[in-house]
């Protein structure tokens, strides 16, 4: 994908009305956890959580869309007041038709952030597709912005302060903790 123009990056972020999530990789490091008993666990990025609320609380939706299937997730999203996630869709791209259909949006209002190539079919559709610093090669050549940080340490809340900043939020978010 070419590389956009610092206009035409700062024209898509303003754009943005709702941010797609992949989960292992992006709100993970991509790391696995799973006990004796069957149980999954996840390591989540607290920093990554205000960010995302921050942009929630801005106007931008979140969304989660995750090839696997995991209550940790289906936690992880009601503790941000995440409402659509969609779970246990390998095959993402019917998933965010489903999800552009729900909500009424158009691809060019959305961002997607991804990892692995699974989310490249996603990522070729959206007005804005974000790859965490360490993902694979083939997905940062594919994406729009490449992040400075890697999946779950700190690049989806870097991802949601570079859209507030845009969108002229990021001061009015942050002003109750500078007060």
């Amino acid at each position: 994908m070419p590389t956009l123009s610092a206009a035409a990056l700062h024209e898509r972020l303003c754009a943005i009305r709702m941010v797609i999530f992949d989960i292992d990789g992006v709100l993970t490091d991509g790391s696995l956890y799973l006990g004796d008993d069957g149980q999954e666990y996840k390591a989540f990025n607290s920093r990554d959580g205000l960010g995302m609320r921050m942009l929630a609380d801005s106007g931008v939706q979140l969304a989660i869309l995750t090839g696997r299937h995991s209550r940790v997730v289906e936690r992880r999203a009601a503790d941000l007041g995440i409402e659509h996630v969609i779970q246990g869709r390998r095959e993402k791209l019917p998933a965010f038709e489903e999800l552009l259909a729900a909500t009424g949006l158009a691809p060019a209002t959305v961002a997607y952030m991804g990892d692995d190539v699974v989310d490249l079919p996603v990522m070729r559709r959206v007005g804005l597709s974000v790859a965490v610093a360490d993902a694979v090669s083939t997905v940062r050549e594919h994406a729009h912005l490449t992040t400075t940080l890697g999946g779950g340490h700190g690049a989806a809340r870097e991802l949601c302060e570079r859209i507030m900043l845009a969108q002229g939020s990021l001061e009015r978010q942050l002003a109750p903790y500078l007060a």
